[in-house]
């Protein structure tokens, strides 16, 4: 009887010992802070567990809070939950999108793609593979094809709806049990002492609520409300689109774009699906004719369908009788970050381009493999000024890609265009015929277009190769005095289409990315 009193009480003692040490043990990590608004006085209480600083909202724990949910957006989500980041994306509309752009996605971008492990969101929405380009000027036409030996067969372009594209991300980001997406309109950013701490948004229903998180990626488009703070931005609209759709029409050339050098400007055709061909009618400037009153179908039939290729002419002057026309303003924007602890920018909200050549989606998928492989190290993101000098170097490795790629559309665009200047019509002609020549005269730039090569040195060697191939044209067989200055004005057009756009994109980023001491940040060291 006294050996089970005495066993009964050393187990009760035992008991109490171990839930003790439990209970001290699970708290030991973790303690509360309180961050209180600087305008409401509101408190929100953040965990901090063995040092890592993880927001609470809710019932959630983030680590990455990521404002937007479009190709940038649900990419970078799905990138870092595989990461084993937990991820918080907050998008203000969660049903399909339905754009005229963002349709094309460049071989390189879908190298990127297959390196991100989303190369199935291409499947299933029917979307084409692309090889190429066919161009048309003045009745002539000729076809650029992608340089893909080298690569698996799998590699090429791909066109589709851009909505169902999105949609197919989301789902796979959605599918991991650390990434949460939710519908809301963040409002903006929380700021402490120069410190982005979270983001303050409106639900679906209408609630105000806050987010907090070690860091914010902002991804929230073109037409962003919260990165005045986070960058210079200096906005120029060159063109808009005017978008069609062409259906059961088969293009001059299968699988491949068509880029037509109209007067005033390009016209674009691509496939988006089996049965249709999306129409891009470039109109220069900020004002487009008016779509409700007619003018702008008049404008499409008169100026434009007559510089169609005849193949598809029928099929386009329906698709304009249909009545289906929508418009959107093409957006540059050079990256000038202001690098502000506890946020960045990404996609379109960051850096844009004019999108003749469908290098947007390849940009954005380029720097979400960047911003991986720069956080994959890291275990702890709480130190924000650190992160913060550690994350400036994004801006210099992200540059090859992404310079190479807005310097090509912003020139191709320019030399594209008509123009009554005999200097701008040389530097167009000349271009057509230089891509013309096939071998390595149209391989160099396809790859640089492509994303296959970003090389900013080997751009700019062909763009002035194109300038010296009109020159010397203009000079053969004997040169004159008016041919000698026409081909002087060529070279100093050409200099003034590229230098500016180089400037903006920056001379020592762009060339030369190893002097930038950024270049060679190394990770924060861990604290244990």
């Amino acid at each position: 009887m006294a050996d089970l009193l005495t066993g009964s009480i050393l187990t009760v003692v035992l008991g109490l010992v171990a839930v003790f040490w439990f209970l001290v043990w699970k708290n030991s990590g973790r303690r509360k802070i309180e961050i209180i608004d600087p305008i409401t006085n509101s408190t929100a209480t953040t965990t901090v567990y063995d040092g890592e600083c993880r927001s609470k909202d809710g019932d959630d724990d983030v680590d990455i809070i990521v404002v937007g949910a479009g190709v940038a957006g649900a990419a970078l989500a799905h990138t870092l939950g595989k990461e084993r980041r937990r991820v918080k994306v907050i998008e203000r509309d969660l049903t399909e999108p339905d754009r005229i752009v963002g349709e094309l996605l460049q071989p390189g971008g879908y190298l990127k793609l297959q390196e991100l492990g989303l190369e199935d969101c291409v499947e299933k929405i029917d979307a084409q593979r692309v090889f190429g380009y066919a161009l048309f000027k003045d009745g002539k036409s000729t076809r650029l094809s992608y340089p893909l030996e080298k690569f698996h067969s799998d590699v090429s372009g791909r066109s589709f709806h851009n909505g169902r594209f999105i949609q197919r991300m989301r789902e796979k980001a959605a599918s991991l049990p650390n990434v949460k997406l939710e519908q809301g309109t963040v409002t903006s950013l929380l700021e402490e002492n120069g410190t982005i701490r979270g983001v303050q948004y409106k639900t679906k229903s209408g609630e105000e609520m806050k987010a907090y998180a070690p860091l914010t990626v902002v991804c929230d488009g073109c037409f962003s409300n919260l990165r005045r703070t986070l960058c210079d931005p200096k906005v120029e609209v060159p063109s808009c689109f005017v978008g069609l759709v062409l259906e059961n029409c088969q293009l001059p050339h299968e699988n491949h774009g068509h880029v037509i050098l109209a007067d005033p400007s390009p016209i674009l055709f691509y496939p988006i699906s089996s049965t249709e061909v999306r129409c891009l009618v470039d109109v220069p400037g900020q004002k487009v004719p008016s779509i409700s009153n007619g003018e702008m179908a008049k404008y499409l039939k008169s100026v434009v369908a007559p510089q169609v290729p005849p193949e598809i002419k029928d099929a386009f002057i329906a698709a304009v009788d249909n009545g289906n026309i929508r418009t959107m303003p093409n957006r540059s924007m050079p990256a000038a970050p202001h690098p502000t602890p506890g946020a960045l920018l990404m996609g379109d909200a960051f850096n844009m381009r004019h999108p003749l050549t469908g290098g947007g989606m390849t940009v954005a998928l380029s720097d979400i493999v960047v911003l991986r492989d720069l956080l994959k190290p890291l275990r702890d993101l709480n130190d924000a000024p650190t992160l913060c000098r550690y994350l400036e170097s994004f801006y210099t490795l992200r540059k090859p890609v992404a310079s190479t790629i807005n310097t090509l559309a912003g020139a191709l665009y320019k030399v594209f265009c008509a123009s009554p200047d005999q200097a701008r019509k040389e530097m167009r002609e000349a271009c057509f015929d230089y891509l013309s020549l096939g071998g390595v005269f149209s391989e160099g730039p396809v790859s640089l277009l492509s994303g296959l090569n970003p090389r900013p040195l080997s751009l700019v060697c062909h763009f002035f190769a194109v300038a010296i191939f009109g020159v010397g044209r203009l000079l053969l067989p004997f040169p004159s005095p008016k041919r000698i200055w026409i081909g002087a004005r060529l070279i100093s057009g050409a200099s003034a289409i590229i230098f500016p756009i180089i400037k903006a994109e920056g001379v020592r980023q762009m060339f030369f990315p190893a002097t930038v001491p950024a270049y060679y940040r190394s990770p924060p060291e861990v604290r244990l």
